[in-house]
């Protein structure tokens, strides 16, 4: 029996797939795409808010959500996470002259169709996101014609995943570590991941503060921020496994994958990369060189829907797990969320709990945490409403006019490019 038959999936994606076929085969009526819009988000932190982390300070957020209209009046709705201004030069001047006319329920030729009027330019990048949130959007549209979510429409039987709560930011004390901790757990999550990074006495008191606040019964992640050499990771990998740490994430830059190999293997603790990685090509490379445990797809970065699909199954064949990275907005959590709830080798998705407003306001129906899960549900698509008050409030009018910022992962002017101090080893 191969890996992925023990993990139970040889079937499941070729049995969605005719299950789909089928459904299709069977519509009632047409559905054709009319147009799309792009809605760039912004959202500035009060400076109070403003957190600090291997990257720099944080001085906002940014996102942009994907509309395919179609001529039936059905929406579906999608998100990117890259450059604003780029993605929506690719999505309104290239792929919508592309796709205006044509069924979004024909999910895996128009993926392929994008892909290869961008490839040119993307394969990587804004180009690769930007189509990856139009297929979200076309995942929404095909759920809602068949009136089944996605997670059902991907062969999954259950309408929740679990997930974690992603901040424990650098504080000036560790004990504000605990207490946020500890705050995390009243909110319903039994897993959290803190960010290391700033110096080795630092990162080792902040994760004794950390699993001392949670105990030993809940899960703790540990993002190094690509800020470790190899025998620093080794050296803190090992601390880790000491604290039964449930994840090494991206300890150091994505090119270097000669040196998460060199790491995998001599510690006893998962590594997790790929919230940087594109396509399943990129995947596939991390996959061949054995270089992770866990595989971090992201719908609104990485290709969509379709691609952490695919990264996910790929991953089950190599007996890897997977756990989408999400640092946008609601609808891309959900998005990850429906593949986690649809694969078996799917362990957790990632709720930003920074106080972003596109991840806690952006949707009529709020996330809901019980008891570590993630909460879905049983309707068409996606499941989800847009709150079109909180859309008109972020909406940024220009997407080539962004406010100068440090934007967590985009950068524009010069705030927030100073770098960290430099990280300070333990003589």
């Amino acid at each position: 029996m191969t890996v992925l038959a023990a993990w139970g999936l040889a079937f499941a994606p070729r049995r969605a797939s005719a299950l789909l076929q089928a459904a299709i085969r069977l519509r009632p009526r047409s559905m054709k795409i009319d147009h799309l819009e792009v809605i760039n988000l912004r959202y500035e932190y009060p400076p109070e808010r403003r957190f600090v982390y291997a990257g720099g300070t944080c001085t906002g957020r940014l996102s942009s959500l994907i509309l395919v209209h179609t001529d039936t009046g059905q929406v579906g709705v999608g998100s990117a996470y890259s450059h604003p201004g780029l993605v929506a030069l690719v999505v309104k001047h290239q792929l919508e002259p592309l796709l205006r006319g044509r069924d979004p329920r024909e999910v895996e030729f128009l993926w392929d169709r994008m892909y290869a009027v961008t490839r040119w330019y993307g394969r990587k990048g804004a180009a690769m996101s930007a189509l990856g949130g139009l297929d979200v959007a076309f995942w929404d549209l095909r759920g809602k014609a068949l009136g089944k979510p996605v997670w059902a429409l991907l062969g999954g039987e259950r309408a929740n995943c679990p997930a974690y709560a992603s901040a424990l930011l650098w504080k000036t004390d560790v004990k504000h570590l605990a207490d946020e901790a500890t705050q995390h757990l009243a909110n319903g999550f039994r897993r959290m991941k803190m960010r290391l990074g700033r110096s080795e006495e630092y990162d080792l008191a902040a994760v004794r503060a950390v699993r001392i606040a949670i105990g030993k019964d809940n899960d703790l992640m540990a993002d190094a921020s690509m800020k470790y050499h190899v025998t620093l990771a080794q050296r803190i990998g090992k601390f880790l496994a000491e604290q039964n740490a449930f994840w090494f994430e991206e300890p150091f830059q994505p090119e270097d994958i000669d040196s998460f190999m060199a790491l995998r293997g001599s510690i006893n603790v998962p590594i997790a990369a790929g919230e940087n990685e594109f396509g399943v090509q990129g995947f596939r490379e991390l996959i061949r060189a054995g270089a992770v445990d866990i595989v971090q797809p992201d719908a609104s970065r990485c290709g969509g829907i379709s691609e952490v699909w695919k990264t996910a199954t790929l991953a089950a064949e190599a007996g890897l797990k997977f756990a989408p990275h999400t640092w946008s907005d609601a609808v891309a959590v959900l998005a990850n969320a429906h593949v986690v709830a649809a694969m078996p080798n799917g362990i957790t998705v990632e709720v930003d709990q920074t106080g972003n407003p596109m991840i806690d306001d952006l949707l009529t129906e709020p996330l809901l945490i019980k008891d570590g899960m993630l909460q879905l549900n049983d309707r068409p698509g996606l499941g989800i409403e847009l709150h079109h008050a909180v859309v008109d409030r972020l909406r940024m009018a220009d997407p080539l006019a962004i406010p100068d910022g440090f934007y967590s992962d985009m950068v524009f002017g010069t705030e927030g490019l100073g770098p960290s101090a430099p990280y300070q080893e333990m003589k």
